[in-house]
């Protein structure tokens, strides 16, 4: 490409409007198919966020859990069993439900997750928690995510100002402190609280039956060995997982219901189609406005290889330039969306690779496409 004359580029560069209506074409379709892969994977990183949070080395989990949306409960003897292990350091459990919270101030009620941990032993690492986990052995004491929906109220302002009382589950809580987790699908905000205080607030829930365990293991053992192990021991009404494990069966729960990957799949493809077309076009023009000078270089003993080659140079440098306006444009757009929604969405190299591998992709087909107008060109019926 850069050997002796460069044809490709310096065809590129001769007309430069053309050259940047194709680039911000390019960086278009490039950055729809950014944001419709990252809109996919922060909804996927977001439904499995709370279970990667989990301080645990294994969890146990019912074998029917599939989702937050509906967990199933398990007998807490289990986690006794578990702890009779050698190789187990301690066990806690997790209560899991979801509540009516009250915005304090607009008094309107709002779907909210909620979690009953045991506050003396490891539940989630997340910021803000460990500060504030022994306010929890207090009564109706609870802890709010600061990175939840704002239609919960002002909660973190409030709390600067003084005390805190809010409703939770037709009952008076206060809030006690702040911590990061972040809305998922399963809701839009979070609250952490006691198990004491969670079993008052769902009095319909039974202490022994809880809804995830967690286990911590002892330094230095082989976690496999010993998740096999308790696997075989344990009765068949509870599952041992790791803690990707119980991230990937949410995930699993999500992508099975087809809908939001088809959607995001769709926006992706449409994104593709429309780059193609794009560099199609460009290339076309190209070749048809050059005809009798591509038709010279065949009358000089140029083959249809050499010219074909010659396209899919310009369709690589199209590739390249469209790539980057489109990335730039996509890193803005990920930090707008999560300003304002507050997904976890953000720029990842395999995403950055997989889109600029679609690009070259494209930009080849298209300039592979359009060079059968030069097959087709005879310098005797052009000249």
């Amino acid at each position: 490409m850069l050997r002796k004359t460069p044809v490709a580029w310096l065809q590129l560069i001769k007309e430069k409007t053309r050259l940047l209506v194709a680039i911000a074409g390019i960086g278009f379709a490039d950055m729809l198919m950014f944001v419709q892969l990252g809109f996919l994977d922060s909804l996927y990183d977001s439904a499995t966020l709370p279970h990667r949070a989990l301080q645990a080395d294994l969890v146990i989990t019912n074998p029917q859990f599939k989702s937050l949306t509906s967990v199933q409960s398990f007998s807490r003897e289990r986690l006794y069993q578990a702890q009779s292990d050698d190789d187990v350091a301690s066990v806690s459990s997790i209560y899991i439900g979801m509540g009516d919270w009250k915005n304090p101030e607009t008094r309107l009620k709002r779907s909210i997750l909620v979690w009953g941990v045991e506050p003396t032993l490891p539940s989630f690492d997340l910021p803000g928690l460990a500060e504030h986990t022994d306010s929890l052995k207090q009564l109706n004491q609870v802890l709010f995510d600061q990175a939840g929906r704002p239609e919960y109220g002002p909660i973190p302002a409030l709390l600067q100002q003084g005390q805190v009382d809010a409703e939770l589950n037709r009952q008076t809580v206060q809030v006690a402190g702040l911590f990061t987790m972040g809305s998922s699908f399963v809701a839009d905000g979070n609250i952490i609280t006691s198990d004491s205080t969670f079993l008052k607030l769902y009095q319909d829930r039974r202490s022994d039956q809880v809804d995830i365990g967690l286990i911590q293991l002892k330094p230095g053992v082989d976690l496999q060995q010993v998740q096999a192990r308790l696997a075989a021991a344990l009765p068949p009404d509870v599952r041992v997982l790791t803690v990707e494990e119980f991230a990937a069966v949410e995930k699993h729960y999500w992508e099975s219901q087809g809908t939001i990957g088809f959607i995001f799949g769709i926006g992706v493809v449409v994104g593709f189609i429309v780059g193609t077309v794009i560099v199609y076009q460009i290339l076309y023009t190209d070749v048809a406005n050059h005809l009798p000078e591509y038709a010279t270089l065949k009358a000089m003993g140029y083959d249809n290889r050499y010219l074909l080659t010659m396209l899919l140079q310009e369709a690589l440098l199209l590739a390249a330039f469209g790539y980057i306006p489109g990335f730039a444009v996509a890193v803005g757009l990920y930090h707008l969306t999560h300003a304002m929604t507050l997904l976890p969405i953000g720029m990842t190299m395999s995403r950055a690779v997989t889109v600029f591998i679609l690009t070259l992709i494209m930009c080849s087909v298209s300039g592979a496409v359009a060079s059968q107008k030069l097959r087709s060109a005879d310098p005797a019926d052009i000249f």
